[in-house]
């Protein structure tokens, strides 16, 4: 068969499938993303230019969507090629956030169109005015109302969609939630598995760390209120003082993924170290930045404790590969989390903005590591149970693409004679 797949920063969240299809000799796979330097064995990548020409006089709620239609334009314009050369894929599948996928029927009117249905947004109930530090503002609404339009457009131009979770699919609007299938993207149980003999050494003090130490990890790409860092560091001081043999690892760039940047010329990071001041042990607390997957695998295998926050927001992958590698993940209280992780069965909860009582949480599972043992058996056989990629995940995707491709699944209000 022929595939074609579509998503800005190559292979994002398609690695597994992508890789599962450019695998199997009679298949052909092309890709169509930004520039970056990903590469993977049998898959044609394509690259297009993304016109970054200032748009003069646009409205700023309007400047993504003009981005997105000139993202739009130019993937269509690569299909067109494609098309020329004698390239007709028996399914196309992209990501629908940023109008890649907008204008695929102006190429291939009656080709099926799978999306990847990432994040649908809202004023209320969702991450926008969750945290009171960060309050909403009214113009918050007509903002995202401006924002929601590429969703819109790119909705009406899919077949069928798929999203990794229930809560992501409950944020699309109600006609639409039929026809999105929730699939996780899968984790890779065979890497993110546990690890007794597992240890690292720190470069900056020389210290051996080993599964048997009281080591606390938390994990962002960066470090930003989305994902409680601030809750987290202002919790450190206490959480010291309470443990004095803990050692706190702590991955994650300085920059923003999500919601608003820190004020210029400085990071959440440097913000909240300075509202900490001497109360931070540095020989004890280590921020280990971006790291390898590897390395990032490694440092969880030794985890005590992880510590999981988020807004009410799309989950992070560190948090299944935590639980797959059988941490004692303390998670937020949100939604999202709670769809999968279970107080008192494969994991503890907390309210995202308790500090103390995440102190007094952590404080439980050091003293009693062994009564938590069940609850990170319990967190991998869910992880194995719901989303292993090889025997759940992958399986389930492949079924999905292939009903979209034969045509067994059409939007309901869609349907024709």
């Amino acid at each position: 068969m022929n595939y074609l797949f579509i998503h800005q920063n190559f292979p994002g969240q398609f690695q597994h499938v992508v890789r599962h299809l450019a695998d199997r000799p009679q298949n052909r796979v092309i890709f169509i993303t930004q520039a970056n330097t990903n590469e993977m064995r049998g898959v044609t990548k394509l690259v297009y230019e993304a016109d970054q020409t200032p748009a003069v006089g646009v409205h700023p709620f309007l400047t993504e969507f003009d981005q997105a239609t000139r993202n739009g334009l130019s993937v269509a314009e690569l299909c067109r090629g494609l098309d020329a050369q004698g390239f007709r894929p028996d399914i196309i599948v992209g990501h629908i956030g940023w109008g890649e996928t907008l204008f695929l029927k102006d190429v291939w009117p009656d080709l099926p169109v799978l999306g990847y249905c990432e994040f649908y947004y809202h004023l209320v109930g969702s991450d926008v005015g969750f945290d009171p530090e960060y309050p909403a503002h009214w113009i918050d609404g007509p903002r995202l109302r401006a924002k929601n339009a590429i969703n819109q457009l790119a909705l009406e131009a899919i077949d069928w969609g798929q999203t990794p979770t229930g809560w992501q699919q409950a944020q699309y609007p109600a006609h639409h939630r039929p026809a999105i299938s929730v699939i996780h993207e899968g984790v890779d149980t065979d890497i993110a598995k546990p690890d007794p003999d597992a240890w690292i050494q720190l470069q900056r003090t020389g210290a051996k760390l080993t599964a048997g130490d009281e080591v606390i990890t938390f994990v962002s790409r960066n470090l930003e209120p989305y994902r409680g860092f601030h809750i987290f560091m202002r919790a450190l001081p206490a959480l010291l003082k309470r443990r004095p043999k803990a050692q706190v690892l702590i991955i994650g760039a300085d920059g923003v993924s999500y919601g608003r940047a820190a004020p210029t010329g400085t990071t959440y990071r440097e913000m909240l170290l300075a509202e900490m001041g001497d109360r931070i042990d540095f020989d004890r607390v280590h921020f280990l930045g971006q790291v390898s997957h590897g390395l990032f695998i490694n440092v969880l295998q030794l985890s005590a404790v992880h510590v999981y926050l988020t807004y009410p927001f799309v989950l992070s992958w560190s948090f299944m590969e935590a639980m797959a590698l059988g941490c004692l993940v303390i998670g937020s209280a949100t939604t999202p989390v709670m769809e999968v992780l279970q107080d008192g069965h494969n994991g503890l909860l907390v309210d995202f903005f308790d500090g103390p009582g995440l102190v007094d949480r952590i404080d439980e599972v050091l003293s009693h590591p062994d009564r938590m043992q069940q609850l990170r058996l319990n967190a991998r056989q869910t992880i194995l149970d719901q989303y292993d990629l090889k025997a759940v995940a992958l399986p389930a995707y492949l079924s999905l693409i292939d009903d979209v491709a034969a045509g067994r699944l059409r939007h309901p209000d869609r349907r024709t004679g």
